[in-house]
């Protein structure tokens, strides 16, 4: 390679030497941690909050629902102290979604919205979490979604359905057989579980991917697989989630 005239070097240092500086400059400024957007008391609160509501939601199947709706309108008291746009959407969204919680069977796609959104509340960080802001408007949204009326039923395809049930079935004995063993493979029975959830949220069956998750949950909590009485709930919901799965394919 020819080496390169030393004017011409000079040149091309004097031309970025200003580009240098103003990186140079700003440099500090980006190593320097985010200014926090709200006072640290009042994220521990909104942190405490969130968890309170989704260890009542976590347990409604086990304690009932009473605890569910102070929990949503605890969130939103500190939602109105923090006086953000997207707090108070959200906080809005699960207040009316609370108005449905009384129903004898809430409708699934809303099961999948309040469990999708309550899920975010207890990812690390709370208010200050880098995506927080489009994260909230986007469960906001959702919830807004599920709580509209929805005038018509979208039409479905047999084949999809037919197809997911096929592997739905599949992953239902996969999670026999590790129920049978000993231990039974706990791994294996979540693993399973929170494929099914995944494949039917992607088909909008929400009460298929709700009982899914319920399953997997259920599963993560257990201290004694062991135990008969463990075994013989989950082989329950197994039977229910198989039931479920046969309605979509018959």
């Amino acid at each position: 390679m020819a080496d390169i005239p030393e004017d011409d070097l000079e040149e091309t240092r004097a031309a970025l030497a200003p580009t240098l500086e103003a990186t140079a400059a700003i440099l500090p400024w980006l190593a320097k941690p985010r200014r926090p957007r709200f006072d640290s008391a009042l994220n521990q609160r909104w942190m405490d909050a969130g968890q309170r509501l989704a260890t009542a939601w976590s347990n409604r199947h086990s304690q009932g629902i009473d605890y569910v709706r102070p929990a949503i309108f605890a969130l939103y008291g500190v939602a109105l102290e923090a006086a953000d746009g997207g707090c108070l959407r959200l906080g809005e969204a699960l207040a009316s979604a609370a108005d449905h919680l009384e129903q004898h069977e809430m409708p699934p796609r809303l099961i999948a919205a309040l469990s999708a959104s309550i899920e975010c509340l207890v990812e690390p960080g709370g208010l200050e979490h880098e995506a927080f802001a489009s994260r909230v408007d986007h469960f906001a949204q959702r919830l807004e979604a599920a709580l509209a009326p929805h005038p018509g039923t979208s039409e479905r395809s047999p084949v999809l359905d037919h197809l997911f049930a096929d592997e739905a079935r599949e992953h239902i004995e996969h999670m026999r057989d590790a129920l049978l063993v000993l231990p039974p493979d706990a791994y294996a029975l979540k693993s399973e579980a929170a494929q099914i959830a995944q494949q039917a949220e992607h088909l909008e069956l929400y009460g298929i991917m709700d009982q899914a998750r319920q399953l997997a949950g259920i599963v993560n909590a257990a201290l004694d697989l062991d135990n008969p009485e463990m075994r013989h709930g989950i082989e329950e919901r197994l039977n229910n989630l198989a039931a479920a799965i046969a309605v979509v394919d018959a």
